[in-house]
C-alpha cells in the first residue's frame, strides 16, 4: 500500500483540500484511495504520543503505543482494499503560532518528520508539501493569528519575518534529510491552491472527482471583516480600506517574493535531487513540433537583405 503524508503547509488551502477528500470519500474508496484527516489524527488521537510534550506520568511508552495504533489502522486499510492511503495533517510540520513567535519558517520540521517516519515504521512512500509565496504566506498567517487574539505585529517583527534567512528550500531539505528514500512532491499554492482535484491527481495518478472541489474553508479575513472582529484598540492599528490585509512594506514584500522566486527556480532545476515540483495534470505540453505563431508584421530575420552600395 502506498502511504502519502500530506503535510500542508498551513495557509495553503490545506483545510479545503481535506474537506474535498472527506466529501468524496466514497467515490475515492472505489478507486482504492483511503484518507485520514485531522478528524482522525487529532480527534481520534491517532498521532498522540509521536511528538514529545507534557503528558501524565503513567509508565507507558507513548511512542510505542502510537506506532502500534498506526500499524493496526494501516493493516485495516489494506484489508479494506486501499491501495493508496493519503494522510493529511498540517500540524506534522509544526504550528503557525510557533512560526510567528520564533519569526522563522518551521524550524523544527526535520526533527518532527523524522519522528513521524519512525512512527509509521518505514511504510511512508511519499510526502507532499504545499508551498506559497512567502509574502502571502506570512500575511495570511498574521491575519489568521490576529483574528484569534494574537497581538498586532510591530515594525520590528515584520522586518524580522522579511529578513529571515530560512525559506521553503530549507524546509524541503530538512524533510528530505529526515526521510531519506521517500519521494517528496512540492505543490505550489499558485497552481493547486484552488484545485484540490488537480493536487490529488498529481499525487495519486487517478482521475480525481470534481464534485465539492470549489469549497473554500478557513480563508483569511479581509480588512473590513478583520476590523469588525477585533477590539477597537486593535482595529485602529489596521490600515483603512477594504480587501486583503498587506502588512509588509513594498521593500519587504519584494524581498520575500525574491526569496520565493529563488526557491521555485531551485525546484524547477531539480532541487538537487531532493524533491520534485508537481506538474499541473491539466496543462498539456506543446509536443515535439510546437505550433508556429504566424508573424503579421516585421521582416523574417533569415531573409537575405541587400546592403546599399557605397559612392
Amino acid at each position: 500500500m502506498k502511504v502519502i503524508l500530506h503535510t500542508g503547509a498551513h495557509r495553503c488551502a490545506t483545510t479545503s483540500f481535506q474537506e474535498y477528500m472527506r466529501q468524496n470519500a466514497q467515490p475515492l474508496h472505489r478507486q482504492g484511495i483511503g484518507f485520514w484527516g485531522p478528524y482522525r489524527t487529532r480527534g481520534g488521537g491517532l498521532f498522540h504520543g509521536i511528538q514529545p510534550g507534557p503528558v501524565p506520568v503513567t509508565g507507558r511508552d507513548l511512542v510505542q503505543r502510537a506506532q502500534g495504533r498506526l500499524q493496526i489502522q494501516m493493516a485495516a486499510s489494506r484489508d479494506a482494499g486501499v491501495q493508496q492511503l493519503l494522510v493529511s495533517e498540517e500540524n506534522m510540520l509544526g504550528a503557525v503560532r510557533a512560526n510567528l513567535r520564533i519569526g522563522d519558517l518551521y524550524s523544527g520540521a526535520g526533527e518532527r518528520m523524522a519522528r513521524f517516519a519512525e512512527a509509521f515504521g518505514g511504510a511512508v512512500t511519499d510526502v507532499a508539501l504545499s508551498i506559497r509565496s512567502l509574502d502571502a504566506y506570512w500575511a495570511s498567517a498574521l491575519a489568521y493569528a490576529v483574528a484569534r487574539g494574537h497581538k498586532m505585529p510591530t515594525e520590528a517583527s515584520l522586518d524580522r519575518l522579511a529578513q529571515a534567512p530560512r525559506s521553503w528550500r530549507d524546509v524541503i531539505t530538512d524533510i528530505a534529510c529526515a526521510m531519506p528514500g521517500v519521494r517528496l512532491h512540492v505543490l505550489p499554492f499558485e497552481t493547486f491552491g484552488t484545485r484540490p482535484e488537480a493536487a490529488l491527481q498529481a499525487l495519486t495518478g487517478i482521475e480525481a472527482p470534481r464534485t465539492h472541489a470549489r469549497v473554500r474553508l478557513n480563508a483569511s479575513l479581509c480588512l473590513q471583516d478583520l476590523r469588525a472582529s477585533l477590539p477597537s484598540s486593535a482595529a485602529a492599528e489596521l490600515p483603512e480600506g477594504t480587501g486583503r490585509w498587506r502588512p509588509f512594506t513594498g521593500a519587504q514584500t519584494a524581498y520575500l517574493r525574491e526569496a520565493y522566486a529563488d526557491d521555485m527556480m531551485w525546484l524547477a532545476g531539480g532541487a538537487d535531487g531532493l524533491a520534485a515540483l508537481a506538474q499541473d495534470p491539466d496543462k498539456q505540453a506543446a509536443g515535439t513540433n510546437p505550433p508556429r505563431i504566424a508573424l503579421t508584421r516585421g521582416r523574417p530575420d533569415d531573409k537575405q537583405r541587400r546592403m546599399a552600395g557605397s559612392g
